[in-house]
């Protein structure tokens, strides 16, 4: 195939050489793969290799697939369909198709088709291909089309494949206007979704989680409040604790993101209450503040305060607000006029008082009776505890597109939030103890309190009573030993001659960090496909070939972990490769918008250049570990130095492995900074043995 000849003269001796008539009606498209057409536009990524064969044009195939889908006979049409639905994936087709007005007869086959079967999922796959190119606005949609849509949503005869593909379908018009939105949401309930999410068939379950999700985030504040009040009084997370988080199945990625988005928006709603100062001239909040003082005193005073004179009751209000670790115990609302955490700190302490009231007493009068230098402050500390819990579980901060981090034991309590306060605020006081602390070590103390949190976050626990238990036994001195340990492992000796050698051992390790890298890129991984509009299911490879020449990539199936380098059909010689691109200077993140949803994405993008600075292959890394892999071992193959964090991290650890072994000997024995001096020679040499006096 000569690339600088017209594709039209091309496919004109190709068709004279066959005695073909009319070379117009013929295009070449690609034998493997995903059989893209083959335009002016893409011929540039035709590949060394690459088979192609002749086949009728786009136009033409069009014209033929648009005659029958309107054909009488059912296997025509039906055929027609399905062939439609693999073809509407090449963008060439699509827009051929979509201009013969093709998207009109595809509704016209849904809005007046009784069919809930084969021809209807071949209808409705064709139809969300040809909608994935972006060619026409979801807000075109008829009213009756979007209805029938909803409509086999919510009928329980339906085939399977037909309801996931519908599910689809509503899931992408859902963000794309706000009367879609509202129409989505009046037709599909949030029961309908709940019944979808309780069946076996995974892919159904999954589908129906994507239009939840959707809905959520496409609400307003007080929409997305209502809809999770619903939700949780049918004990969704309990549902989901049980039969997904646990089921037998493991979970998928994307299922992962979805049960983290539902956790992100979850404990969003919190942020209202945390951004809002006290007020205090209002009545509600000052009962409240009211109720955590006569909930911890008003049991052992004598006498009703009532009796007393206003400057005695003032004054003793005062007293007992300092004993629950006030700062301004004449006015304690200024303790809460800091936002964040604002009100959720007192929403939190009231729960605290009502459901754990012994707990509660227990922490104010153990504290009232200490010496005052020795007391934990219950009001401080839970103000700064709720913050420190706040940043913690990312409250008031946007959902990110690619995050799957979630929280099993989330799912499996009401009030996560309050109950997950409870736990804590009685570990700040067990630490406190620990530690012997003063006021003045206050903030050392919460310091200790988030570092145990974190640690038995991150261990993700299943339920709450399994994080208590955790973080109980994690105490004070457990703390010292890990941070002993790790400042053990971090340390270094500075002596120059230890200097001297750690650079003399630092090429040798450098060059064993390469070929990791070169190995994992041999090994291969699995990137997945996510567009500008929606994430994508659709899957790719790239491995690097045993010599170091070729990088191989394709397309794979779900659950193809390790595909043989002979399945993937794509090549770049390594030799036509020329730069390196990452973040921002990708092509495929300079469309993104500049939110703070996409900076976790444009942190995971490169792209290599190849052949004459003008094709790029994209990738997205599942995650920073393979990214910065990744970047690393196409640096080493383009001859440049390895820039990544990790890079860095690994040579240390090398490093430190590496001169602790040299080192052994000289435990306990403190190396100078500067070398002994060399004596001086001696005066005369008259010492030596002369061996030839000897041997005679």
């Amino acid at each position: 195939l000569l690339q600088t000849k017209p594709l039209a003269s091309v496919l004109k001796d190709v068709c004279d050489a066959w005695s073909l008539p009319n070379a117009e009606h013929y295009a070449l498209q690609y034998v493997d793969g995903r059989q893209t057409y083959i335009t002016e536009s893409n011929r540039g990524e035709i590949k060394n290799g690459s088979i192609l064969r002749l086949t009728t044009s786009p136009d033409q195939e069009a014209e033929r697939l648009y005659s029958g889908i309107q054909s009488n006979n059912s296997d025509v049409k039906t055929d027609s369909l399905k062939k439609l639905a693999n073809l509407s994936q090449d963008v060439t087709f699509a827009q051929e198709f979509i201009n013969r007005n093709g998207l009109k007869q595809i509704f016209y086959i849904v809005e007046e088709g009784n069919d809930t079967g084969e021809m209807l999922a071949h209808t409705l796959k064709a139809f969300m291909e040809l909608m994935e190119h972006d060619f026409v606005s979801w807000e075109t949609l008829s009213a009756a089309f979007i209805k029938k849509i909803v409509s086999y949503v919510n009928m329980n005869t339906v085939d399977a494949s037909v309801q996931q593909l519908s599910l689809s379908i509503l899931e992408n018009m859902v963000p794309t206007s706000c009367l879609l939105f509202e129409l989505v949401k009046k037709e599909v309930t949030l029961d309908r979704l709940l019944t979808h999410l309780q069946v076996t068939n995974a892919q159904l379950q999954l589908k129906a989680m994507a239009l939840l999700i959707a809905l959520l985030l496409a609400a307003t504040d007080a929409e997305r409040r209502d809809m999770m009040d619903y939700l949780r009084e049918k004990n969704i997370r309990q549902f989901i604790h049980k039969n997904i988080i646990h089921s037998s199945e493991p979970l998928g990625d994307e299922m992962a993101h979805y049960l983290y988005v539902l956790q992100s928006v979850s404990l969003n709603l919190c942020e209202r209450r945390m951004r809002t100062s006290m007020d205090p001239y209002s009545q509600e909040q000052r009962e409240l503040l009211q109720s955590l003082r006569q909930t911890a005193f008003e049991s052992e005073s004598e006498a009703p305060a009532s009796n007393f004179s206003t400057e005695r009751r003032r004054s003793l209000c005062a007293k007992e607000f300092r004993k629950l670790g006030f700062t301004n115990n004449s006015n304690p609302a200024e303790d809460l006029r800091r936002a964040p955490p604002g009100l959720l700190a007192l929403d939190n302490m009231v729960y605290f008082s009502r459901h754990t009231p012994n707990a509660y007493s227990r922490f104010v009068l153990e504290n009232s009776s200490r010496e005052d230098k020795h007391e934990c402050p219950f009001a401080r500390s839970s103000i700064q505890l709720t913050l420190i819990l706040c940043e913690i579980l990312h409250v008031g901060e946007p959902c990110s597109e690619t995050a799957q981090a979630f929280y099993p034991m989330f799912f499996g309590q009401d009030h996560f939030f309050e109950e997950l306060f409870c736990i804590c605020i009685q570990l700040v006081n067990k630490t406190w103890k620990e530690m012997r602390a003063t006021q003045e070590d206050f903030d050392k103390v919460l310091q200790v309190v988030r570092e145990q949190i974190t640690r038995t976050l991150s261990l993700k626990p299943t339920s709450l009573e399994l994080f208590k238990t955790r973080v109980n036994a994690l105490n004070y001195s457990e703390i010292l030993k890990l941070r002993q340990t790790e400042r053990l492992h971090q340390e270094e000796t500075l002596a120059v001659p230890v200097l001297e050698l750690r650079e003399r051992l630092k090429p040798e390790l450098v060059e064993l960090i390469r070929q990791q890298r070169l190995l994992h890129l041999c090994k291969g991984t699995l990137f997945r496909k996510i567009s500008s509009r929606r994430r994508q299911d659709k899957l790719w490879y790239c491995r690097l070939s045993p010599n170091h020449k070729v990088l191989h990539y394709g397309d794979v199936e779900e659950g193809v972990h390790s595909p043989p380098i002979e399945s993937l059909p794509e090549k770049i010689p390594v030799v036509d490769m020329k730069m390196l691109l990452m973040g921002k200077e990708c092509p495929h993140m300079k469309e993104k918008s500049s939110g703070k949803q996409n900076k976790d994405v444009l942190e995971l993008a490169f792209s290599i250049v190849y052949d004459v600075e003008e094709y790029c292959l994209n990738f997205i890394a599942p995650t920073r570990y393979e990214f910065c892999l990744w970047t690393d071992g196409l640096n080493v193959l383009l001859g440049k130095e390895m820039t990544s964090e990790r890079t860095q991290t690994d040579l240390d650890v090398l490093l430190s492995m590496e001169l602790k072994l040299r080192l052994l000997d000289l435990e306990n024995i403190s190396i100078p900074d500067t070398p002994p001096p060399v004596p001086k020679p001696p005066s005369n040499l008259n010492f030596c043995y002369d061996f030839s006096h000897t041997e005679q």
